[in-house]
């Protein structure tokens, strides 16, 4: 117990602590939507995608991060775009974006002068190097993302569930697909940091399948999904403290041993209610 009040007096780790707060309420909020709407394989093509924008970023001598986020904003545009043609499947619009994303940000990570930094800080996330920067990062995107749910929640939730119905109801869907697509990227590249490009997608629909155990309806998933993430983000942290590995990987597994349990339970609880 003396060794992790110890550790709480380490800046990285309370750095550690804040980013994973902020993240679950991100990932919590956009992530409740990329599962109820569907958007998984959407959202991991736009995860491999950010490389492309990392690798742009060292070559031109730029903020990787900062060129990540333009480079999968665009590419989130490009997807929903192209997948909305009917000369082309969803599926394979995705690819195309998945795999020149991965590909452009081999090409420029080879031809950056100099001294290439470690690739597997991108590639599998290290929460303990997060610096105020990302901390900040993560508040505004967290302020905003609750704001807007705050304020354009009803159409949200009937994008979500049923896009023909929304538009009959004269609501503004492309608008609000483009901006949600926009946020998703966003919220991945902010959380690259942490988890990686390999495992973020992990972090944005994991605790809302552990939440939809519990409950269908969408502002209680949003709030158990925050809950949850946040569990499983200091899972992670103590176990990664324990054993040595990667934070990232840690807090996926202690993410999914929740689900795990979590559906176990409510197995049992049924079973049990089943029986009487």
């Amino acid at each position: 117990m003396n060794e992790i009040i110890n550790l709480l007096n380490y800046t990285f780790f309370q750095h550690a602590l804040l980013g994973s707060l902020l993240a679950s309420i991100a990932c919590g909020i956009i992530g409740t939507y990329i599962v109820t709407r569907r958007l998984v394989f959407i959202s991991g093509g736009i995860t491999h995608a950010s490389f492309g924008g990392i690798g742009i970023g060292l070559y031109a001598g730029i903020s990787p991060i900062l060129s990540a986020a333009i480079f999968s904003v665009l590419s989130a545009f490009g997807v929903e775009w192209l997948s909305k043609r009917k000369d082309m499947r969803e599926d394979s619009a995705i690819a195309v974006f998945w795999t020149f994303g991965m590909a452009i940000g081999i090409i420029f990570c080879f031809l950056s002068p100099g001294f290439t930094p470690d690739m597997s800080t991108y590639l599998f996330g290290n929460i303990l190097t997060i610096t105020n920067g990302d901390i900040y990062i993560l508040a505004a995107l967290s302020i905003v993302l609750a704001l807007f749910f705050t304020i354009f929640l009803n159409p949200i939730i009937y994008i979500a569930f049923d896009r023909e119905y929304a538009c009959s109801q004269h609501i503004p869907v492309v608008f609000f697909e483009y901006t949600l697509m926009m946020f998703i990227a966003l919220t991945i590249v902010a959380c690259l940091r942490m988890v990686g490009i390999v495992l973020v997608i992990s972090l944005l629909t994991l605790p809302q399948m552990t939440a939809n155990i519990f409950t269908y309806n969408f502002k209680k998933i949003i709030w158990l999904a925050i809950g949850i993430g946040y569990l499983g983000c200091m899972g992670g942290l103590f176990i990664s403290y324990q054993l040595q590995v990667p934070s990232g990987a840690a807090i996926i597994f202690f993410s999914i041993l929740i689900y795990i349990l979590c559906k176990i339970g409510k197995t049992l609880y049924l079973c049990i209610q089943t029986k009487q």
